[in-house]
């Protein structure tokens, strides 16, 4: 295989770094162990953030949603949020059809909101995506599957929590795990996040920095998925005339537990 094309550019990249065109570099030394110290200084600051600090972020996040169509909603507690969610069920309505459903992520923050339970008395069944254990066929596997998808495209509302929102941009980032199908944040007409407030951040540094470098975070990873979601779904392909929900939600909401 003629490599010469290859080669040629690697070496014009060489000489543009200062590096002789001709000599590969060791790899040793490459990669830094260490963070930088402008790394240090943003996990300390993420970390020793105060109060009034993540509640001036939540005001920063709310102005940059604004203009994107994306509704950030800040409440006390769970049982707040759900009540809030309650409210936008009942006055929801599906986008193809008349029967309501709800379909939520297995995630602990989630749980806590008890949605079958408050939803029950509106007759509107709530889906988990968390697929039974079992050690059974990989046919009985595939059914299992198929059920959750059924559930998850049969539903007008999709729940979900997030790793971080990042206020600057009004982004919510989202890795996927067992049990925290991306899907359930692109298919259904309605997304809503809950998150707690501290899980707000800045901007991408701080996000990097987290992924990175922080312990928790940089243990898992980027998973084998990280979405970024910035507000409903948009498309102007149309004679430049703006549209909501061509590729996905038409509605995006983020629900911030201020009580954490």
């Amino acid at each position: 295989m003629d490599t010469s094309n290859q080669a040629a550019f690697i070496s014009r990249i060489r000489s543009a770094l200062g590096h002789s065109w001709h000599q590969r570099r060791p790899a040793n030394g490459l990669f830094t162990g260490r963070p930088a110290s402008e790394i240090n200084s943003i996990l300390e600051r993420i970390k020793t953030r105060r109060r009034a600090e993540r509640q001036q972020l939540i005001g920063r996040l709310i102005e940059m949603a604004e203009p994107i169509n994306l509704n950030v909603v800040a409440l006390k507690d769970p049982s707040s949020v759900a009540a809030a969610l309650a409210d936008l069920v009942r006055d929801k309505n599906p986008e193809w059809g008349h029967k309501k459903s709800v379909v939520a992520w297995a995630h602990p923050l989630i749980e806590s909101l008890n949605l079958p339970g408050v939803l029950a008395d509106q007759n509107v069944p709530v889906y988990v995506t968390e697929l039974k254990e079992s050690d059974a066929d990989e046919k009985f596997r595939e059914k299992e599957r198929e059920r959750l998808r059924k559930h998850i495209v049969d539903s007008y509302i999709g729940v979900t929590s997030a790793d971080f929102c990042m206020a600057e941009t009004a982004s919510l980032v989202m890795r996927t795990r067992p049990g925290q199908a991306r899907s359930v944040s692109l298919v259904p007409s309605i997304h809503i996040a809950v998150i707690h407030l501290d899980q707000i951040i800045a901007d991408l540094k701080e996000l990097y920095a987290l992924i990175q470098w922080d312990t928790e975070s940089s243990q898992e990873g980027l998973t084998n998925c990280m979405t970024f979601i910035s507000g409903p779904s948009k498309t102007a392909d149309v004679e430049a005339t703006m549209v909501h929900g061509a590729h996905g939600p038409r509605e995006v909401y983020i629900y911030v537990v201020t009580d954490s």
